[in-house]
């Protein structure tokens, strides 16, 4: 017996060691899993880091004499930060980057496709060989889905015209990046502004209100409800308050093509001038 129970506790390190073990690498599997499935939901959206990375190097050969390793040596234009004469795609892009521009201030480049997409990747990820290239569709595109199968406008408002259910997006190209609208079209939940979160208070008369939060201080909140009327509650008049941090916006369905196209149209609204 004494041996037996010699052999046990001698081996139950061993069998605890080895439990630990499976259960490390299942919990390393897991998250692996999870980081994957959410990199997958990104993964039509955006250009790849070798993608950036080739650019890079594309750009510094081919651009930067003229554009400056900045980006900003051509008047009214700054490819670093995004800005061009006029609204441009990606395919608006390569193009230009073909044909050239200005009567041949700045020739056309005779590159191979997979040059012609780093060129584009490494523009749209801001010149972070590090950073995140998204996808951007044509404008026109993007705004019939805006306006249509998108159902946007149901909800946003834009240069005085829809609906305040939603914050407006006058000026969204302007506050947001293309990493951010991408973000918040995928994921509404991980862009979500604090400021814009859905409230529900309940009023001493039994009265529920429901809106999207304008502003809060420690006495009072300020919403729209869905009726778009403005409304300034008193916190201590209510029986209830809450703030919820899901948006009433669902991840949109539309496909990594059309995502592309209305990121493209959201880019071009910067308010009215």
């Amino acid at each position: 017996m004494r041996v037996m129970v010699s052999k046990i506790r001698h081996r139950m390190p061993s069998f605890i060691s080895l439990s630990i073990f499976w259960l490390s690498a299942f919990l390393v599997l897991l998250t692996t899993t999870e980081q994957s499935l959410a990199q997958s939901a990104y993964a039509d959206h955006q250009y790849t880091s070798e993608d950036i990375e080739a650019g890079s190097r594309v750009y510094v050969a081919e651009c930067a004499l003229c554009h400056q390793r900045s980006g900003s040596g051509v008047d009214g234009v700054d490819l670093r930060l995004g800005q061009f004469r006029r609204p441009l795609s990606d395919n608006d892009l390569r193009e230009v980057i073909t044909t050239g521009v200005s009567n041949g201030r700045m020739p056309g480049l005779d590159l191979r496709q997979d040059e012609l997409d780093g060129i584009v990747a490494y523009i749209r990820a801001g010149f972070d060989p590090s950073g995140i290239a998204v996808k951007v569709g044509d404008a026109a595109r993007g705004q019939m889905l805006f306006e249509g199968e998108g159902q946007c406008s149901s909800c946003h408002r834009v240069n005085g015209r829809g609906p305040r259910v939603a914050p407006d997006l006058s000026d969204i190209g302007v506050v947001r990046t293309p990493a951010a609208l991408q973000r918040t079209l995928l994921e509404p939940s991980s862009a979500l502004l604090p400021i814009n979160r859905p409230v529900r208070a309940v009023t001493r008369d039994g009265q529920t209100i429901r809106g999207r939060r304008l502003n809060e201080d420690t006495y009072t909140v300020q919403l729209i409800d869905s009726e778009e009327r403005l409304l300034s509650l008193i916190k201590s008049d209510l029986v209830e308050y809450e703030v919820s941090e899901t948006p009433t916006m669902e991840p949109t369905t539309l496909s990594s093509d059309e995502v592309a196209d209305l990121i493209g149209y959201l880019l071009t609204l910067e308010g009215l001038r």
